[in-house]
This record gives structure tokens, sequence and C-alpha cells, in this order.
């Protein structure tokens, strides 16, 4: 089994008190993942885009302890945030066998987003992904001959055992997640550039977060998932994802960019789709949303200019649209858009290269 490699029974090296930090991104999925098996296992691969803007930092601080257990206190910018302690407890039950010295060290973790969390911008995606980089890096410490590729693929692998979307940020600009027959190397188990023919339009692509709702979700992402199990749609959701990959790997080829918002925007839209007809039914699309996502359509028809949607399970809105013209789309966004944001908010963003290591 290909999880074995990550097993590690020793270190060469052993560490004493320090500190660590790392920045790992949010990504935006354009084919979703929604349905999942035990062990973090997606019903069907996924492709997104690795952002640049939206991150979380987290630095993690160590020092030796001989008491057994996990020890460790979280931060969110700068204030202690026991609420999302006992997430990170079962995630460290999930790893230890990965990394055998959680239980040797007190950890305090600080974190910052540059973005809201909670909100339907995957910050559980960067946040759970930065930990497990903190993390990695020790490992790396204790054991130097790991390469670059391993503490990626590992990287990777752990964090997608707290966060499944998280598999998907250490690295970028395309990344996919999920066995697909058609991309070699593609696995359930964590995230791989995507190594096919990328047009060069895709460079520095853009997304603007227009931040409609800055609340806290209604229904998290970890419950919808588990709607999934009995919902009466998801053999055909799942087909339909795996098919939409398909295309995907085409129109990324030919740079077909009319096909790409028609691909993203079903995607979005099947995603809100499985959420309004599971059971119990939930919908996290506010009113502003859909004017919003009414404009881009209108826009996109009367100007001929590719600029599309894309949606995370939450009411915010991905704009996405290519580097050429982007002075056009973004004056359209805060002229005709930014009045259904909260407070006008929004984030201007674009693809980036993955996570990076804070001195």
């Amino acid at each position: 089994m290909l999880h074995h490699r990550f097993i590690v029974c020793n270190h060469s090296n052993t560490l004493s008190s320090g500190s660590v930090s790392w920045q790992s991104p949010s990504n935006i999925a354009l084919v979703k993942y929604w349905g999942k098996y035990d062990g973090q296992i997606p019903a069907n691969a996924s492709l997104s885009f690795t952002l640049t803007n939206c991150f979380t930092q987290t630095t993690l601080d160590f020092e030796p302890k001989s008491s057994s257990g996990f020890d460790f206190k979280v931060f969110l910018d700068g204030e202690r945030a026991h609420s999302f302690e006992p997430k990170i407890e079962v995630f460290f039950n999930r790893i230890a066998p990965y990394l055998p010295f959680l239980e040797d060290f007190k950890f305090t973790i600080r974190t910052f987003n540059s973005f809201p969390h909670s909100s339907g911008i995957a910050s559980s995606a960067s946040g759970l992904s930065a930990l497990a980089l903190c993390l990695m890096d020790l490992e790396q410490q204790m054991q130097p001959a790991v390469t670059e590729s391993y503490f990626f693929e590992k990287s990777s692998f752990l964090s997608r055992l707290g966060s499944g979307s998280a598999a998907r940020s250490p690295e970028g600009p395309i990344v996919v997640w999920g066995e697909h027959p058609e991309i070699e190397d593609s696995n359930n188990l964590f995230g791989i550039r995507y190594r096919g023919p990328v047009h060069e339009v895709f460079s520095q692509y853009r997304d603007t977060v227009l931040l409609v709702d800055t609340g806290q979700k209604e229904v998290s992402s970890t419950l919808g998932h588990s709607l999934m199990k009995d919902h009466p749609f998801a053999e055909q959701r799942f087909k339909q994802a795996q098919n939409h990959l398909s295309e995907m790997i085409s129109v990324l080829e030919t740079g077909d960019l009319f096909r790409f918002a028609d691909l993203v925007e079903r995607e979005a839209l099947s995603l809100h789709a499985m959420m309004l007809t599971s059971s119990p039914s939930f919908i996290l699309m506010k009113p502003n949303t859909l004017e919003i996502l009414e404009r881009i359509r209108n826009f996109r028809s009367e100007t001929q200019i590719p600029v599309c949607f894309t949606l995370d399970a939450g009411a915010n809105v991905h704009v996405l649209y290519p580097k050429a013209g982007a002075e056009t789309v973004l004056g359209f966004i805060k002229k005709k858009l930014t009045p259904f944001c909260k407070n006008g908010k929004f984030i201007e963003d674009e693809t980036g290269e993955g996570a990076k290591k804070i001195s």
C-alpha cells in the first residue's frame, strides 16, 4: 500500500526546543470533491487552482516532554482558540502512526489567516496543510535524508487526514487529488501537481473572491460530506465529476476559456445542487450570491469576455478570469458586483506555486 511509505520507525537526529513557520495557501477546486469514504478517501477526483493571497501562516513552537499523550495549545490571531483544539486532537490521532514523535513534544500552535475562516474559502485546507508542513519540517530535521518530493507528498498525505481539500494546498499552481484513469500517478492519498499540457492562458489566472458573507457557515463541510452517503444522486454526481475532469484535461491543453467557464460553473452549481437535495437539505448561497452569478453570466454574454464564477461550500463567489483583460474585468467587479459584498469587501488573488517556509 502507498501509505506504508510514510511510516517512519526511527529518526537519526534528536531535537531540543525550537520553532518553525510555514505559509500555506487556500485552493479553489474547479472540479469539486463532495463526498468521501472512511479514511478521508474522496469519492471522485478533484482539480484545483492553488491561490496566492488567501493563506494561513502557522508557527509551531516545540519543546521536549516526558509525559504521554498529546500536549498542545492553539492560538488564532494571538487569542487562545479553545474551539479549534478538539479538531487538532482528532488530526493528531489520525497522523500519529506516521509521526511517532508527536507525543514527545509540547506544542504551541500560533496561526493567522489572511481571510475570514469558516466562510467557504477553504480555511481548513490552508490551516491544516500549514500545520502539516510545520510537522514535516520537524521530521526532516530529525531525518535529513527526506527528499523534497517526499516532503511535499507526505505533507499532502498528512494534510488530507485533517481536511480532504487540504491535500491540494502544499503545491501548485494546478493540483489533482483522487484517482483518475487519464491522469498518471493520481491517487486518493495525496495531491500531485498536474503534469499534463497547460495552455499559457492559464498562467497567473486571476481569482477575485467576493466576500458576500464573512460569518461562519450554518452547515460545516464535514456534515455536508456525510450527507452524501445516502444521497439519491450521489453516484450520478461522482460519475459527472470524473467526466468533467476528463473534459478539463482537454480544456487546459487547448485554452478554450468558454468551455472552461461552462465546466467550472456547472461544477459549482452541481456542488450546491447536492446540498439543496440532501436530507436534510441546506442552502449556503445567499440572495446576493445569486445576484452576482447572474450578473457575471450577463457580462460574459454581452462582452464575450470569458469571465466565470465558481463557489466553494459557502456564499462567497470566486470570479475567475485570465490575466489578459484583467483591468476590464476588475472594473466590472468593483462597479457592478462589490455592492453585493458585505461592506463592499473582496480579495484580489491569482494562481500560485504553493506553500513556502517562513524565516
